[in-house]
């Protein structure tokens, strides 16, 4: 037997499975919490010692499940969150930062004067998006912060390069991850100088661009600590949604796979010709087939979701969760006239210098905390639908797969199987391990494909009412953000 080991290192969770390569069956599976500390002033930070610490217990759990089969591994994908940041040294990869997420907001203030050192066509002939990536701002502030950082014989780089260097001693960065520190020019298809002048810095500060799907052997020291051979091949590092998608494949010729995670993403292919953009897209080349493939952000996701179960149902997470699905059994929407933007990580609408955008229209004396966890949730929804309408109706995708934590509640996928109709719905069974089966896609695609399950229509007149709360949550969007760049959809066209 041959087993494959696929790694998904996202923002709070590490999770990993080893599987049977010729059948994709699950012989182990494991998952641990990443703490996350954060301020009040924005940061968002981690310890790499404690994905050094998750990734060995990880190992050892799959190590002591498999026993004796261990040692047939014979290849490991690895995906990783991208945008996020650590400087370390480059000949031992030892860190010298902590690393600072991609949703880390402290430098926003500068990433806002870079962008506008450029006109806007410039950002997107270069990235196909409104703004540069993140990774410039924290170049400046590293620069003011902690200049000595910024020398030769150190490296920039982010969870999946430096999981990747921990295994081969080789430093690769996949497309999404360079996209998101400014520096990957989107038409040519690699890293460019250009953008990185405007910081004073090299494009020799980070690490090369993987190739399609090329793999390395593990070095000696990994090999010896794994209790592996340097014989078994590492393919990656993968953007998490990218995997994701590949892991989508298996059960569509061209999905829109929706990752419903920390946060909420739409990703699908497009043909080279067409034409089409968002401001806030992520577009990399596809890794199936030709084309390219646009990872879709939304501005919401569980951060919102986690808050409205906490406030709206039980300050404890698993109470909340326990509690959940009796608030949807006695019904799946909102009462008519309510509807919630799920927006709270923007800035408040009416007073730019605070934060919390989200909104409720239509509570009164006799709403019911139950009726607005529905129209949060409702609302989460309507935003995917609305951000991916034109994808929806292109003809450009063919099925719908849904994935990540939130897409276990039977709500969500009711509410988006009539809101994406008549594209059929369907859900992966295993929904935290799409990133982890797509990792090892280059080895192969029978255990890469995700299992998935068709998610029923709901009766009519429960389609009717998602129909009518989409029509106010259009309505109440165009009142309060209508007027924002960065609240567009995603449409087609020069």
């Amino acid at each position: 037997m041959e087993i494959l080991v696929g790694i998904d290192l996202g923002t709070t969770v590490l999770k990993a499975a080893a599987l049977d390569a010729r059948t994709g069956a699950v012989l182990g599976q494991t998952s641990i919490r990443l703490q996350v500390d954060s301020t009040p002033g924005g940061a968002r930070e981690q310890d790499p010692s404690a994905i050094d610490a998750a990734f060995a217990d990880t190992i050892l759990h799959l190590r002591r499940r498999l026993g004796r089969r261990w040692r047939c591994v014979c290849g490991i994908g690895l995906a990783a969150q991208g945008g996020s940041t650590i400087i370390a040294r480059r000949d031992t990869g030892r860190p010298l930062t902590r690393m600072v997420l991609w949703n880390d907001s402290r430098t926003l203030p500068l990433l806002s004067q870079i962008a506008a050192s450029k006109p806007l066509a410039y950002w997107r002939k270069f990235s196909l998006r409104d703004q540069p990536g993140a990774g410039l701002a924290r170049l400046v502030w590293l620069r003011q912060k902690r200049p000595r950082l910024l020398r030769p014989t150190n490296i920039y780089i982010g969870a999946g390069e430096y999981l990747h260097f921990r295994m081969t001693g080789l430093w690769r960065q996949d497309a999404g991850n360079a996209l998101q520190i400014g520096c990957y020019n989107v038409p040519r298809r690699d890293l460019d100088q250009r953008p990185l002048d405007l910081v004073g810095a090299n494009v020799s500060f980070f690490a090369p661009m993987r190739r399609g799907h090329e793999v390395h052997p593990l070095s000696k020291g990994a090999a010896k600590r794994l209790g592996l051979s340097t014989d078994v091949l590492v393919a990656g590092p993968y953007m998490d949604h990218e995997a994701g998608y590949l892991s989508a494949t298996g059960s569509s010729r061209r999905p829109l796979q929706c990752s419903l995670g920390t946060a909420w993403v739409g990703n699908f292919i497009l043909p080279e010709i067409t034409g089409g953009r968002s401001p806030i897209q992520l577009v990399l080349p596809a890794p199936v087939g030709d084309g390219r493939l646009v990872v879709q952000p939304l501005l919401t996701g569980n951060v919102t979701w986690d808050w409205a179960l906490k406030t709206l149902v039980h300050a404890d997470h698993e109470k909340a969760l326990e509690r959940v699905d009796r608030v949807f059994g006695d019904e799946l929407l909102p009462p008519c006239g309510l509807a919630s933007l799920p927006w709270l990580a923007r800035p408040n609408p009416l007073d730019g210098e605070a934060m919390g955008g989200g909104a409720f229209l239509g509570v009164g004396p006799h709403t019911t905390s139950a009726e607005m966890l529905r129209a949060v949730a409702a609302g989460m929804c309507c935003e995917m639908s609305r951000v991916l309408e034109e994808v929806k109706s292109s003809g450009e995708v063919d099925t719908v797969v849904l994935s990540g934590g939130a897409s276990r509640g039977r709500f969500f996928r009711a509410t988006l199987a009539s809101l994406f109709w008549p594209l059929p719905v369907r859900s992966v069974s295993e929904e935290d391990l799409a990133g982890v089966r797509g990792a090892v896609f280059a080895f192969s695609r029978k255990a890469a494909a995700a299992r998935t399950l068709r998610v029923r229509l709901p009766p009519r007149a429960v389609r009717r009412g998602v129909a009518r709360g989409y029509d106010l949550y259009r309505r109440l969007f165009d009142r309060l953000y209508g007027h924002e760049a960065i609240g567009k959809a995603f449409h087609f066209g020069r």
